[in-house]
């Protein structure tokens, strides 16, 4: 039986399930001079350039829109704000 090749590309996506290095590791989040978006270290897909001013604009946004949406929930758990709300039918027949 032969092997099943451990890297490469399906569909324009790329994979590898190559055991991964702490360099490998390393050396994939952070590479000057390429996109935003760099093939993963280990597993399926695309992941942040850190080395690229764009990446971390995506991260404070998905930050702040956390920090926003754990706000959110919290200041809906607050006393009071189920208050019975009064509904009046008018039924013209």
């Amino acid at each position: 039986m032969a092997d099943k090749p451990t890297s490469g590309e399906i569909l324009g996506i790329p994979y590898n399930f190559e055991r991964p290095s702490v360099g490998r590791m390393l050396s994939s989040y952070w590479k000057p001079g390429e996109g935003m978006l760099v093939e993963k270290p280990f597993g399926i897909g695309y992941t942040l350039n850190l080395a690229n001013w764009r990446s971390w604009v995506v991260i404070l946004v998905a930050g702040t829109l956390l920090w926003h949406q754990e706000k959110g929930e919290s200041e809906a758990d607050e006393p009071g704000d189920d208050e019975p709300v009064e509904v009046i039918v008018d039924e013209d027949d």
